[in-house]
């Protein structure tokens, strides 16, 4: 719901700041106050039109911010939205805010980051409906309509259960159609395959050979350096030369004497075991470079070889991978691609009757869907028109319509008539309504503005109630041609709408007024010459004073006719709270 709205520098509003609950809220004051305004506010700040207009007389800028708090409900609908936008913050608030510039640019704003108007507009349209001079109301959408009479019939299962075997369905066409258009293909793409394979399995890779075959041509590229720096270790070692005698030798004797030492002091012991080590070690080295220089290879044909085998694995890694793994794991797709064109007219085969089934099976679960709903349709015509009785609109009536359209690729009917299918059911359900006598079934989004049009909108949504997810509602003028004695009842049921939604109402009516949990009395005042909204709470005497000002003057015959009324109203509320 609606929990804070900010408002600066837009219209005749200077600044304001609102703290909503929840319930039935209410808006009074003179025409021209500015009452409206607050719902153009609104409007704006769910992605609504924005222009030049709207910032006030000599600043550069407007701006409004909401913020919303979450239930369960619109977080599961919300979420996904602002995951996938990255725009999730705090899980159970949300805020949406509109700048809008002199120059016409406005900036939208969801959780505090930069968007699109669009977005803004996705997200608005699930928080709030307003009815009024807007359009911004979920009944107003067709596509809304099937999920109000499925919610209100109680036919999730049965949608649920249609919605899957849709989904499976639309699966196999996507496969079998895939499948298809290789199968025109496949010789080209069989002998492709074939190669490919054929190619990796024919080079006999092995994971890890890359790397000892580049060892292995360094070695026999250097084979004649690696030998003379050997040789040279060697003679340093073992053979010395004229000038200097081997290492072995001048280790030999630091050895003698470290043992003649040993022998005349015991306590440097440890370092002749030390002295020994280091001599041990170094006919070891000796003894790994004789080893090692045996092993050098002297072979131009094998460094040949070995520059082709690496040539080779370089042409198939630019081919089908950047490493040996990569080109193998290449050839068992490949393979697998190859099974699956082998098979394709086996699939195709299996996908066909599994496309006939749930052909099928949608038939029999959207003929079930389309009944239920037909049933429960003549419920809903009757629910509402005694609500639109109740509101003194008599005479009109409601109906729900079905369409369904022939199609040859359809689903079967019982009667073996085919009729076209998407997502939601066998037909299109759109709601129709007849205001007035002597007038015509029409589509309620044709029909006009105004307050007839509110007290439909009220009977429609107080029977939707707990179908209807959109949490907040607002209305407008929705006293308007009618009297004390109705406004008791929109008020009744206004009231009763709020126990599973916040509502916000503007009225004239003190006997609709009087139902409100929360009532904001707007005003215009003029202020160091400019003309400003003010915005007050009412609550206890200052309440009662507007409502009997609402009466007419305040006297004390309308004191005590509020008076009157704010009873009557608590007694109506404590029974249905009861």
């Amino acid at each position: 719901m609606l929990t804070e709205l900010h408002i600066e520098n837009f219209a005749i509003i200077d600044r304001l700041d609102l703290a909503l609950g929840p319930g039935l809220v209410i808006f009074t004051g003179e025409t021209g106050a500015g009452k409206s305004i607050l719902i153009d506010a609104v409007e704006t700040v769910l992605g609504g039109r924005a222009d030049a207009t709207m910032v006030r007389s000599e600043t550069e800028s407007a701006s409004v911010e909401g913020v919303f708090k979450l239930d369960a409900a619109m977080r599961s609908n919300i979420h996904p939205i602002l995951a996938r936008e990255e725009l999730l913050d705090n899980p159970d608030y949300l805020s949406l805010a509109r700048e809008i510039r002199l120059n016409g640019r406005n900036v939208a704003r969801v959780n505090g980051r930069v968007t699109s108007v669009s977005i803004m507009r996705e997200i608005g349209e699930l928080l709030v409906d307003i009815h009024g001079q807007s359009e911004h109301l979920s009944l107003l959408r067709i596509q809304q309509h099937q999920k109000l009479l499925d919610r209100f019939a109680e036919l999730e299962e049965i949608s649920t259960a249609y919605h899957a075997t849709y989904q499976r369905l639309q699966a196999v066409r996507r496969e079998l159609d895939a499948l298809r258009k290789s199968e025109r293909d496949t010789a080209r793409q069989m002998d492709m395959l074939n190669y490919q394979i054929q190619e990796i399995e024919l080079a006999h890779l092995n994971e890890g050979e890359e790397d000892l075959l580049r060892e292995e041509r360094n070695r026999l590229a250097n084979a004649e350096e690696l030998n003379s720096i050997t040789q040279e270790a060697l003679i340093a070692l073992d053979e010395g030369s004229p000038e200097s005698a081997a290492a072995t030798d001048l280790l030999g004797q630091v050895i003698s004497a470290l043992n003649r030492l040993t022998r005349l002091d015991p306590s440097i012991s440890e370092l002749n075991e030390l002295g020994q080590s280091i001599f041990d070690n170094l006919a070891d080295i000796s003894r790994s470079l004789r080893s090692y220089v045996d092993g050098i290879e002297f072979n131009p044909r094998r460094l040949d070889q070995v520059e082709e085998r690496l040539a080779l694995i370089y042409n198939l890694k630019r081919k089908y991978g950047d490493t040996i793994p990569d080109i193998l794991k290449f050839d068992e797709r490949a393979r697998a691609q190859l099974d699956d064109i082998t098979h394709a007219s086996e699939r195709i085969e299996g996908l066909e009757l599994e496309e006939n089934d749930l052909l099928s099976r949608l038939a029999d679960e959207g003929q079930l869907l389309s009944q239920k709903r037909r049933q429960q349709s003549t419920m809903l015509k009757g629910s509402i028109e005694i609500e639109l009785a109740d509101l003194q609109m008599t005479n009109a009536r409601f109906q729900v319509d079905f369409q369904q359209r022939d199609d040859p690729d359809g689903v079967l009917l019982d009667g073996g008539r085919r009729v076209t299918f998407d997502a939601h059911g066998l037909e299109k359900v759109e709601f129709l309504i007849a205001p007035n006598p002597g007038e015509g079934m029409k589509p309620l989004v044709k029909i006009a503005s105004g307050g007839e049009t509110s007290r439909l909108m009220l009977a429609l949504k107080h029977v939707f109630a707990s179908a209807d997810q959109v949490p907040s509602l607002i209305f407008d003028e929705i006293d308007q041609g009618i009297g004390g004695r109705v406004g008791m009842i929109v008020g009744q049921k206004l009231w009763k709408l709020a126990r599973q939604h916040q509502v916000l109402c503007i009225t004239h009516l003190p006997q609709l007024a009087a139902f409100g949990e929360q009532h904001f009395h707007v005003e215009k005042e003029i202020l160091d010459g400019r003309t400003i909204t003010q915005v007050t709470q009412l609550q206890g005497e200052m309440r009662l004073d507007e409502l009997a000002q609402m009466f007419g003057a305040i006297t004390q015959g309308t004191l005590q006719s509020a008076r009157e009324l704010l009873q009557v109203v608590e007694k109506a509320t404590a029974v249905e709270q009861s």
